[in-house]
Parts: structure tokens; sequence; C-alpha cells
């Protein structure tokens, strides 16, 4: 889309960041990594008991998933960033802020 706007066509051979800095328009992935990893801190800071940490927080009855290749959760990006201690982490602002770009370049480079 960002070709169509500034007229040049695959043959042109010009590279996806030069177009980026041409339309200044954020990359899709970058937004959605952010607004994951402030929603994650958003959540972990809640302090009643609503649906929506009571569903990150959620465990299977018998501790088990299904066999096969497991479906991936939310969290388990996080997971995989900050450990299982993540939620703690997230009720220090400052340092969950910190910890967001190293989070954000990890999810691109898994989605690239």
């Amino acid at each position: 889309m960002e070709r169509k706007i500034l007229g040049i066509k695959l043959a042109d051979r010009v590279k996806c960041s030069e177009i980026r800095k041409k339309t200044q328009i954020q990359d899709i992935v970058d937004f959605v990594a952010k607004q994951k990893w402030k929603w994650a801190g958003h959540v972990a800071r809640l302090k009643d008991n609503r649906w929506t940490v009571r569903v990150t927080e959620w465990q299977p009855r018998n501790g088990k998933r299904s066999r096969g290749r497991q479906a991936k959760r939310w969290r388990d990006d996080i997971v995989k960033t900050e450990g299982n201690t993540w939620s703690r982490d997230a009720r220090d602002r400052d340092e969950w802020r910190s910890d967001a770009e190293g989070y954000i370049l990890q999810w691109m480079d898994r989605v690239s």
C-alpha cells in the first residue's frame, strides 16, 4: 500500500525501510508488540479479581494441556522474555517500561 502511495513499483527495487522513512507510517508489527506489552503490564497491576486477570492466570483443571503441538497462549511471548515472574516484575512501572524495548525487538525478530 505504501508503494502505491509513493508510486514505486516492485521492479524499482526500493527497500521497505526506505519507503517507511518516506511515508513515516509506523510498522504494524512494532505497534502490536508495544500494545501487547503495555496491556500485559496493565493487567498485571490490576488488584481486583477481574476476568482479564483470571483469564491470564488460568490453568487447566487437571494441570495438563492436550496432546500434540500446543496452541500458543497470549502470555507465552511475555514469559519467554521476562520469565514466569513477569506479573510481579510488571508491578514496577519504570522497570517494565525499560524492558519493553527488548521484548519488542525479540518479538519482531520472531515474526519476520
